[in-house]
C-alpha cells in the first residue's frame, strides 16, 4: 500500500492521511535520513557544501516536510487516533533531531568546509549552522551529552501536553444560556450558539470559549454574571483554578518541569540562564537589553495607560451605574466607551467587512505592491473549508499557499503562519522548488446563507499572517537554510507581519474591500473617519499589557528559581507594568502557549521589538505615499527587494538599513499609536 507521507512529487496528500501511516512513514524517513548521515560524516566523504547537502539536506528535508504535515493536521484536525500517533512518533523525531545538531563528526565536516568557496547565501548558513551546532551540544561529552539529548526529548513532550491540554481545556467548556442572559449579544453571534445547541439537541445558545464566541459575549452581554462565568471559565483554563472536572488539564506541573529543564540546557551549554542562551541567535545583545528595551517602553506608555483607565472608571460610574467594575466588565465598559466615544461599535463595522470581499481586497494590494498575481488553485486539503492559492509573476509561480480561517472543534486557537516547503534550488536534481505556506486563523463562520463576517480586528489578524506567508514566499533565496522564513532572527521575523497590519487602516486600500453583507454598499467614510479617531482607542493599556507579557517571560527565565510558583513573578510584574489588576485566581500563564507550547520561550518580547521595525518601515510608505493615497508601487519594490526576497540570507539589521537607510527608530511605532512625546524618540 502507497503510503501518502512518503509522496514528495507535489504538495501534502492531506486527504489521504491517516494515522495509522504516520509510524511507518516515520520510520522508513529516519532511517533514511540515518543513512545519509552516516554516508556523509564517513571519513572518506568530501567535506564539501554541495556534496553534503545533496546526501544529507535532501534526506532531512523530506524528513521535515512529512513530520510538518503530520504536526499541521494535529493542530488544525486533532482527534484521538492522529494525537496518539503524532505521540508515538515526536521522541523518535525529536531524537534524531537532537542527534543531528549534535554529531560532533558532522560538525567537523562543516569546520572544514573552506568558505571561500561559498556565495553569500551559503556563507550566512554556514555562519548560522556552526553557531547551531554549538546551541545544539555538539560540543559536550560524554553524560553531559546524553542529558542533554534527554532534556530535548523531555521538552518536546512536555510542550506538545502543556498545547493538548490548552486546548482540550478550551473545548471541554461550554455554557447553554438562556434568552434573557444573551440580551446585547450581536445577532450573528446569538444565531451561530444557537444553531450549536440545536446540533447538540439541546434548548437555549451554547457558548464556548473559542474566540469568535468568547469576545463578543464579553464585549456585549449586558448581563454581568454571565460574563463573570465566561471569564472565571477562560482565565483559569488549564489550571488548578479550574472547575473540579477540568483539573486534570492542569498545567502547572508542566510548567515547573519546563523551567527546570530550560535552566538545566542553558547551564550544560555555558550560559547563566535560559534568557541568555535564547538571545544568542536574535538581534538583542543579551537579556538585559530587553529587560531595559521594554522598561524604557512601558515608562513611555504608562501615562496614556493611566488616562485610559480614568476615562474608563469615569466612564463605567457615570453612564454605567458601575462604581467598582470587575475584571469580566472591563470589556463590556470598554465597548460602551467607545462606541459613546466614537459613535460606532465593532458589530456596526464587522457588516462591512464579508470575507471574500476582505480576501479580494487584500489580494488587490498585495498584487499592486509586489508586483504579482494570486489565482485560486487546486491540491488535497483537510477540511471543506481550506482554500488553496498559486502566487505568480510574469506567468511564472513564485509560491502556494493554503488558507484555513474558520475555528472549529479540535483546532487550536489562535492564528499563524508555518512553511509547507521552502524555496531551494535543489541539490539532488538542480530544479528549483517552490515555497508552499499554511495560513491559518481562527474566525467564525458565516451564518445560514450569509458569509462570514470579520471583525476589523480580524482583518488586521489576516493581514498579519499574510505578511509572514510573504516573507516565506516572495523569497528569491536558493539556499534552504536562509530562504524565506529560515534563519531570519526571532526578533525580526514578526517585522513582515506587523508592517502589513498598517494597511488595514488606509482609506484607499480598505474602502476596496468592504461591502455590507446586507445592501452591499462599501464602508461609509464617515464611518471609517470615526474608526481612525478610534484607531488608538487604549493604546496605552494594550502597550503595557504586551509589555506584561514580555517582561514575565524574559524574567520567568532569567530571574526565577523553577522550584517556586510562577505566580508570585507574574504578580510583581502586574504591580510594576499593569495599569488593570486581574483576581487572584486568574491563570492566565496556563495556556501561555507562546512561550511554554510555541517557540517564544524568553522570546515574546519580539512582537514589541519587531513592532519598532515594522512601523519604522511603513514610515517610508507614508513619507512616499501618492495624491490618491496610495503606497508607492516603487518604495514597495525596495521593501519587497529589500527585506521579503533576501529572508534570513544576512542579519535583519542589514536589511533593514538597505531598505531605511539608517537604523530603527522608536518614533514611528510612539506617533502611530498616538503616544508620541517630543524628545521621547530612541532606538533599538
Amino acid at each position: 500500500m502507497n503510503n501518502p507521507l512518503l509522496s514528495f512529487d507535489d504538495l501534502p496528500l492531506f486527504d489521504q492521511i491517516k494515522p495509522d501511516n504516520i509510524a511507518p512513514a516515520m520510520g522508513q524517513l529516519l532511517a533514511d535520513a540515518n543513512v545519509a548521515l552516516e554516508a556523509v560524516t564517513a571519513p572518506a566523504f568530501p567535506a564539501r557544501w554541495h556534496d553534503i547537502a545533496g546526501v544529507l539536506d535532501v534526506a532531512t528535508e523530506k524528513l521535515n516536510r512529512a513530520w510538518g504535515a503530520v504536526s499541521h493536521l494535529n493542530s488544525v484536525a486533532d482527534t484521538p487516533e492522529l494525537r496518539a500517533a503524532y505521540n508515538e512518533a515526536l521522541p523518535k523525531v525529536t531524537e534524531f533531531s537532537t542527534r543531528l545538531g549534535a554529531d560532533e563528526r558532522l560538525y567537523a565536516k562543516y569546520k572544514a568546509i573552506d568558505t571561500t568557496t561559498l556565495n553569500a547565501e551559503q556563507r550566512q548558513a554556514h555562519k548560522n549552522a556552526m553557531r547551531n551546532f554549538v546551541l545544539g551540544g555538539a560540543e559536550l561529552t560524554g553524560s553531559d551529552r546524553e542529558r542533554f539529548t534527554a532534556i530535548q526529548e523531555r521538552q518536546a513532550e512536555l510542550s506538545q501536553k502543556f498545547s493538548e491540554n490548552a486546548l482540550d481545556a478550551t473545548d471541554a467548556f461550554s455554557y447553554y444560556a438562556d434568552a434573557a442572559e444573551m440580551d446585547g449579544v450581536p445577532d450573528d453571534v446569538k444565531q451561530a450558539a444557537r444553531s450549536a445547541a440545536q446540533a447538540q439537541g439541546k434548548e437555549g445558545y451554547k457558548l464556548t470559549l473559542k474566540m469568535p464566541c468568547y469576545l463578543p459575549v464579553m464585549q456585549f452581554a449586558r448581563s454581568s454574571a454571565l460574563r463573570e462565568k465566561l471569564y472565571r471559565a477562560y482565565v483559569t483554563r488549564a489550571s488548578d483554578q479550574s472547575d473540579t472536572e477540568a483539573r486534570k488539564f492542569d498545567n502547572s506541573a508542566l510548567i515547573t518541569e519546563m523551567l527546570t529543564l530550560r535552566l538545566e540546557e542553558a547551564k550544560l551549554l555555558g550560559y547563566g540562564n535560559f534568557g541568555e542562551l535564547s538571545v544568542v541567535p536574535k538581534m538583542a545583545e543579551s537579556p538585559r537589553h530587553v529587560i531595559d528595551f521594554l522598561r524604557d517602553l512601558a515608562s513611555k506608555a504608562r501615562p496614556f495607560a493611566e488616562k485610559d483607565l480614568a476615562d474608563l472608571r469615569e466612564f463605567a460610574q457615570q453612564h454605567l451605574n458601575l462604581s467598582n467594575p470587575q475584571a469580566w466588565d472591563w470589556p463590556f465598559v470598554s465597548e460602551k466607551l467607545k462606541e459613546a466615544r466614537y459613535a460606532f461599535s465593532e458589530q456596526e463595522v464587522k457588516q462591512y467587512f464579508t470575507a471574500p470581499k476582505v480576501l479580494a481586497g487584500l489580494f488587490k494590494i498585495v498584487e499592486t505592491l509586489f508586483d504579482v498575481s494570486i489565482q485560486k488553485d487546486t491540491a488535497p486539503v483537510w477540511h471543506a473549508g481550506v482554500e488553496f492559492y498559486r502566487i505568480e509573476r510574469d506567468n511564472t509561480l513564485v509560491g502556494q499557499f493554503y488558507l484555513d480561517p474558520a475555528a472549529r472543534t479540535g483546532k487550536r486557537g489562535g492564528a499563524w503562519m508555518d512553511d509547507v516547503r521552502t524555496r531551494w534550488l535543489r541539490p539532488d536534481n538542480h530544479q528549483l522548488q517552490t515555497p508552499a505556506a499554511h495560513l491559518v486563523c481562527n474566525f467564525a463562520e458565516g451564518v445560514g446563507d450569509k458569509p462570514a463576517l470579520l471583525t476589523h480586528g480580524d482583518v488586521t489578524t489576516l493581514f498579519h499572517e499574510f505578511g509572514h506567508g510573504l516573507h516565506h514566499l516572495l523569497s528569491q533565496v536558493n539556499e534552504h537554510d536562509v530562504s524565506g522564513i529560515s534563519g531570519v532572527e526571532w526578533d525580526a521575523v514578526e517585522l513582515p507581519s506587523q508592517f502589513m497590519e498598517n494597511f488595514c487602516w488606509e482609506w484607499n486600500v480598505l474602502r476596496h474591500m468592504t461591502a455590507h453583507v446586507d445592501t452591499g454598499e462599501p464602508l461609509p467614510r464617515e464611518l471609517f473617519d470615526r474608526m481612525l479617531l478610534a484607531k488608538n482607542f487604549q493604546s496605552g493599556m494594550q502597550t503595557l499589557r504586551q509589555i506584561e507579557f514580555a517582561l514575565f517571560d524574559m524574567l520567568l527565565h532569567t530571574a526565577h528559581d523553577p522550584a517556586l510558583d510562577i505566580m508570585p513573578l507574574l504578580t510583581q510584574v502586574r504591580a510594576e507594568v499593569a495599569v488593570l489588576q486581574p483576581p487572584e485566581w486568574s491563570r492566565t500563564a496556563h495556556t501561555f502557549s507562546h512561550i511554554f507550547a510555541g517557540g517564544y520561550a524568553a522570546g515574546y518580547y519580539s512582537y514589541k521589538w519587531a513592532e519598532v521595525l515594522s512601523a519604522d518601515a511603513y514610515a517610508a510608505f507614508e513619507e512616499t505615499m501618492g495624491k490618491e493615497g496610495l503606497p508607492n508601487v516603487e518604495t514597495g519594490r525596495k521593501y519587497r527587494q529589500a527585506i521579503l526576497e533576501a529572508g534570513g540570507s544576512r542579519p535583519a539589521m542589514e536589511s533593514f538599513k538597505t531598505f531605511r537607510g539608517r537604523a530603527p527608530s522608536l518614533e514611528a511605532l510612539l506617533r502611530h499609536q498616538g503616544m508620541a512625546v517630543p524628545n521621547q524618540g530612541g532606538s533599538l
